[in-house]
């Protein structure tokens, strides 16, 4: 089957949008590092917009820091792929052109540092994780003991990590008598903008102070709060597509119609005129930030485990469960009182619409997708509204449950006996603590002791340990459905 490829464009089917612009004449004015499906999805989309207006500067190259397999999917089709909106049974398609080529770092990295350092290049974005910032979960420091961190500090001309792609570029630029680029980070953390530029100017200040002093005086990391459902692509996925479109689009992503993405207006030089391309500029994203991670997030993983434990693939048949429903409105009326909402977020409203997307069965959003890495998902989604009820002399009973069955996603195993790979970057020391854990209590005693996810002083809370235990016990004595019947009365 052939690929989809510019020649291709002119044969799609009528109802199939494609680039109205001169591809020809695009510059590459944005560098991705961690290209991946939401960027696809969400981004790249913003600055195809910006090329459709006319701005034709916000071409988009992408960069992964591990594997070749984006770049082996979208190099072969001239970075031609195609988003696809599903709702309901509406399905809206169209052909994403920003997309200049995809290099992988780690089999050139001189020449992506090269590429970051260009006098075209004004933004730099990435979607790396948390474990990307290479940064201490409990310090924000830069983990110095990392191997990584390691040779990019020993060799920085060849880096290996985000932080060092970055740093490498920005001396790269400042010798050249360049601006430095703005660095958006678009991973769902709290703090995303401070994360990565603590980062940045740690491994800087080690290498050559004045290039942190540079960084730091002339250099933009804005925080941004970035908002859509991007399931994983699936092989029927791309069949599907391919019967539709007459090529085989091998880079496809799909998403729902919702999109919303919050920067903060601080910027180091050239940006497109994101106001008129519906993005939202604002002096604080903290509390847009705030209400994103602890109600469709907070909401998203606790569903995803009780969901997975209970023998339910996607997220839509989990909140069609009447139990599991109740539960997430009883999740958000704790998580609600710990909100400042922003002008312009109307909560009752954003829940309802938040259920309506969780319902949306044409996106079949895999929980045990959402499950991945939760690790690193927990403090911000979970722990951190428990803190604040908690310090407000409020109960954890929803919170307390989601935290649980997150304790017992560890296990590997579904309430049925199915056996299943935990994927999370720390799923070896929890199953090393689980391992001399011989009843429920004790379970979730050792799972408290880890640092890396819960912080000390929230651990050594005992109304937090009682919660947290009683809803453990919970879900091995009832099951998911009853618990979560139960923590919603």
């Amino acid at each position: 089957m052939t690929r989809l490829n510019p020649a291709a464009l002119s044969s799609l089917p009528a109802d199939v949008a494609v680039p109205g612009y001169d591809r020809a004449q695009v510059k590459i004015g944005v560098v991705h590092l961690g290209i991946g499906a939401f960027h696809r999805a969400h981004q790249a989309v913003v600055f195809d917009d910006a090329l459709a207006s006319g701005d034709l500067r916000w071409g988009v190259l992408g960069a992964s820091l591990r594997s070749p397999g984006v770049r082996d999917q979208l190099n072969p089709q001239d970075g031609l792929y195609t988003l696809v909106v599903r709702d309901g049974s509406d399905e809206h398609l169209r052909i994403i052109g920003a997309g200049r080529g995809v290099m992988v770092g780690p089999e050139d990295p001189a020449a992506l540092v090269a590429a970051m350092a260009d006098a075209d290049v004004h933004i730099v974005t990435l979607t790396v994780t948390e474990k990307g910032y290479r940064l201490d979960p409990a310090t924000g420091d830069l983990l110095l003991d990392d191997a990584d961190v390691a040779a990019d500090l020993a060799d920085i001309a060849a880096p290996r990590t985000a932080p060092g792609f970055i740093v490498a570029a920005l001396r790269a630029r400042k010798a050249a008598g360049l601006q430095p680029f703005t660095v958006i980070s678009c991973d769902n953390l709290p703090h995303n903008g401070k994360r990565i530029r603590a980062g940045v100017l740690a491994m800087a200040r080690r290498i050559d102070p004045s290039l942190a002093d540079w960084i730091e005086a002339e250099g933009a990391f804005p925080q941004t709060m970035i908002d859509r459902i991007v399931p994983a692509t699936i092989p029927d996925d791309i069949a599907r597509l391919t019967a539709r479109l007459g090529v085989e689009d091998q880079g496809m992503v799909k998403a729902e119609p919702f999109t919303q993405w919050v920067i903060e207006d601080r910027f180091a030089g050239e940006r497109p005129d994101f106001a008129s391309l519906g993005v939202q500029l604002t002096d604080a994203v903290e509390p847009w930030e705030d209400a994103k991670l602890r109600l469709l997030n907070g909401a998203h993983s606790a569903i995803a485990y009780l969901g997975a434990l209970s023998g339910h693939e996607h997220v839509h048949e989990a909140v069609a469960v009447p139990a599991f429903r109740a539960y997430v409105e009883a999740l958000w009326d704790e998580a609600q009182p710990t909100l400042d909402p922003p002008p312009g977020l109307d909560t009752p409203p954003y829940r309802d619409a938040l259920m309506s997307r969780f319902s949306n069965a044409a996106l079949m959003h895999r929980t045990r997708q959402i499950a991945m890495d939760g690790s690193q998902k927990l403090p911000q989604r979970l722990l951190a509204g428990a803190a604040e009820r908690l310090a407000a002399g409020q109960g954890i009973d929803a919170m307390a449950l989601g935290v649980a069955a997150w304790m017992k996603w560890q296990s590997g195993l579904t309430e049925s006996g199915e056996a299943f790979v935990v994927d999370d970057p720390l799923a070896a020391k929890t199953a090393e603590l689980l391992a001399d854990a011989d009843n429920d209590q004790a379970r979730v005693s050792a799972l408290l002791s880890l640092s890396a996810v819960f912080p000390p002083a929230l651990a050594a809370d005992d109304r937090f340990a009682v919660a947290v235990t009683s809803a453990y016990l919970s879900l091995s004595r009832n099951g998911a459905v009853e618990a979560a019947r139960l923590a919603a009365e």
